[in-house]
């Protein structure tokens, strides 16, 4: 196990980005360069995965293909190829046969190979995106995972559910997730003489005299406004503050989109349940104002001009930069990359809850299988093996991230403080508590002709990041004129 972690230690920094990370996110303001997120490919030629050769006699051929997300670059494949001999070693009834595409054409490969019903088993690593750019393919565990008596004692109820999907069934079962929670600039609070966020779900914001008040977005937001500072020292609560040389902003939703930013009032989607109506979800609506606020009116969010301030600029974006004093984040984000220059100190709170809902976004990767594996309960003990406390922490060592199993994560805390940030001890426990506020649809969900559906809402989000003087009502008309064109891009899909 120790030499599992040293080589776990050598691997992390780089893996982290590779998995459920996501790809380009937009920002609350101008669209940033950000870790790349797996998104549904454009269409390109499709290629051919390597011909599977027949299993020797008497074993079962179980086909695992890689490519929708991590594991496709060259470091991953030896590791990943010793682990498919390391398992073929280990029992005499399954060969297991490895699948590699590379990123660029797995998905136009996956969909080919499904429709001329040569489909693989196992699909993998895959988070959100990737598999729902495949709905409907995927196999519901439930029947397989009751015949064996499937233990989910070692795995929070709530990532359980993470993975139900409605009117498809038991899509997955966890593996690597990445949640989300407030980072915070301990110093930007100690200088505006402001206690530090809750450490824990569920506690009262304890304000400098004492007074506690709930710990709510409302109340988030008069703390952001008090982080937001001009360039004389006025903050954004005062008479005096200019809105025109703002030197530090008090918050941001960090390389997100309006999903990810609506995500925080609460779970949704732009296409109801019926898969074919656009809507707006009244909470994301809210999470619209909200923002357009903190952007035009208060002044506590960069809007998209002040977006690419300078002062704004570090190697982990915004928050990096030591000029912003909170930011919504998930785990992959705490990694040299992005946190080994700042000279300030931080730690990680608690969200927020929005009308008595928390909601924490989730980012998560596990395998899949295909419903028209021709081989399914082998799959399934190929499955249990990869995803066993015994042998998950061999692939997490490919792919990065936080392990699901409960009982893995104190050792990867300490790995991951000692590799990835120089021996700095943080607040890991709100960080595991996030998972039983994920958000459920999540905010990577389908969506019909789904890059369109995403360009349509940037247009609208960008429009509000860059107009001043705008009102409610207003922003209602560029949601409804959203919405009306969400449903003719949804009508032209079906």
């Amino acid at each position: 196990m120790k030499k599992l972690w040293l080589v776990l230690a050598a691997l992390l920094v780089a893996s982290m980005l590779l998995t459920a990370c996501g790809g380009a996110p937009a920002t609350e303001a101008p669209m940033e360069e950000a870790p790349a997120e797996e998104a549904p490919m454009e269409e390109a030629p499709a290629e051919e995965a390597p011909a599977a050769e027949e299993a020797p006699a008497g074993k079962t051929q179980v086909r695992w293909f890689v490519g929708l997300g991590a594991g496709t670059d060259e470091g991953a494949i030896p590791l990943e190829e010793a682990f498919v001999e390391q398992f073929n070693a280990s029992q005499d009834e399954i060969e297991l046969v490895l699948e590699i595409v590379d990123a660029d054409n797995a998905s136009d490969t996956l969909a080919t190979q499904i429709a001329a019903g040569n489909a693989p088993d196992i699909v993998g690593p895959v988070g959100i995106k990737g598999r729902d750019t495949f709905k409907g393919a995927w196999l519901d565990l439930t029947p397989l995972m009751e015949a064996n008596n499937y233990d989910l004692s070692d795995f929070d109820p709530a990532m359980i559910k993470f993975y139900e999907v409605k009117e498809e069934g038991q899509l997955g079962i966890p593996f690597a997730v990445f949640p989300s929670f407030v980072l915070y600039n301990k110093d930007l609070f100690d200088e505006a003489g402001l206690p530090y966020p809750p450490a824990e779900y569920g506690v009262p914001y304890v304000d400098a005299d004492g007074v506690e008040h709930e710990w709510t977005i409302e109340y988030m937001t008069e703390l952001a406004k008090m982080l937001t500072v001009d360039a004389n020292g006025n903050d954004a609560t005062m008479d005096e503050f200019d809105p025109e040389n703002i030197v530090q902003f008090g918050w941001m939703n960090q390389w997100t989109d309006w999903r990810g930013v609506g995500t925080m009032f609460g779970a949704g989607n732009f296409v109801a349940d019926d898969g074919v109506t656009a809507q707006m979800p009244e909470q994301w609506a809210e999470a619209a104002k909200w923002t357009y606020a903190g952007w035009w009116r208060d002044w506590y969010i960069p809007n998209g001009p002040y977006g690419g301030a300078e002062f704004l600029q570090g190697p982990g974006g915004p928050f990096s930069s030591g000029n912003l004093g909170m930011i919504q984040m998930h785990t992959w984000y705490l990694a040299p990359w992005a946190l080994d220059s700042v000279t300030f100190d931080w730690d990680a709170a608690a969200m927020p809850s929005y009308n008595g809902v928390t909601t924490a976004k989730m980012h998560a990767d596990t395998f899949g299988i295909l419903k028209d594996s021709k081989n399914p309960e082998a799959a399934f003990k190929v499955l249990t093996y990869m995803l066993s406390k015994e042998h998950a922490m061999d692939l997490l060592t490919i792919y990065g991230g936080m392990p699901a199993r409960l009982s893995l994560q104190p050792d990867y805390f300490d790995v991951a403080a000692e590799t990835n940030l120089g021996g700095k001890q943080i607040n890991w426990d709100v960080i595991v508590a996030g998972m039983a506020y994920n958000d459920n649809p999540n905010h990577e969900a389908w969506m019909p002709s789904y890059l369109e559906t995403v360009d349509r809402y940037n247009e609208t989000w960008n429009y509000l990041a860059n107009t001043p003087d705008l009102t409610d009502e207003d922003i209602d008309a560029e949601l409804q004129t959203l919405v009306t064109d969400l449903q003719a891009i949804f009508d032209a899909a079906q």
